[in-house]
């Protein structure tokens, strides 16, 4: 079995809970999405801050393409 981990980045918390909830809801995953607070490099501000949703092993019917168009359409994008 391989190891595989998608990390959808957003702007802000809101936008990725949503996106999160939005994946656990319409996909048989085996692990929730994971939220992590990503502050980006040399920002001291605590809003300057990115959000990140860490998918574990999604299924194989949730493709990489499903994925891009789940963070574009919330002002996200999909890390490689």
């Amino acid at each position: 079995m391989t190891d595989v981990r998608h990390v959808l980045v957003f702007p802000d918390r809101d936008t990725a809970e949503e996106a999160a909830e939005l994946l656990a809801a319409s996909h048989p995953l085996a692990e929730e999405p994971r939220l992590v607070r990503d502050a980006l490099a040399g920002e001291d501000d605590a809003d300057d801050a990115q959000w990140l949703v860490i998918l574990e092993n999604p299924p194989a019917t949730l493709s990489r393409k499903a994925l891009e168009g789940i963070a574009a359409a919330r002002e996200g994008w999909l890390e490689s």
